[in-house]
């Protein structure tokens, strides 16, 4: 099984329970030195769609989640992957149990653009489902939308 780092919103355990069924929460953690952002409005979902990138001054909540090898392939295909819409990248994620490295999906596009008020909503919902911090939640969901 491989570590994987869901910063959008596959942070909520439900979701991905039906995406991944095989792949279990391990438990959540801080992507240090990245920043939540959006891009791809052309690629279309209502919008930009959420990726990560880099940023010293920033931090990402994640929902870390033991991936059974036989749920790749279809997380691979709901992200996008074959369509080259989002590729992976490790990172390390900040835990209470320390450093762990994960695989995340980044978007293949640049950034920029606004996501959807619905998508918006998604994600702040599936980060406060997850346990985020009160003002990370309050964060996302003052973020400006189209």
């Amino acid at each position: 099984m491989s570590l994987y780092a869901a910063y959008g919103t596959n942070l909520d355990a439900r979701q991905m329970s039906r995406r991944a069924p095989h792949s279990p929460l391990r438990g959540t953690g801080w992507l240090n030195g990245w920043r939540l952002t959006f891009g791809g409005e052309q690629l279309g979902w209502e919008g930009s769609l959420p990726t990560v990138v880099e940023d010293p001054l920033a931090s990402v909540f994640v929902s870390l989640y033991e991936l059974a090898s036989w749920d790749e392939p279809a997380l691979d295909r709901w992200e996008g992957v074959p369509l080259g819409f989002y590729q992976r990248l490790t990172v390390r994620v900040a835990t209470l149990d320390g450093e762990s490295t994960a695989w995340l999906y980044v978007l293949n596009d640049y950034e920029g653009g606004l996501p959807s008020a619905r998508h918006l909503g998604m994600l702040a919902d599936a980060a406060e489902s997850a346990g985020a911090p009160h003002d990370y939640v309050m964060e996302l969901r003052k973020r400006p939308c189209g």
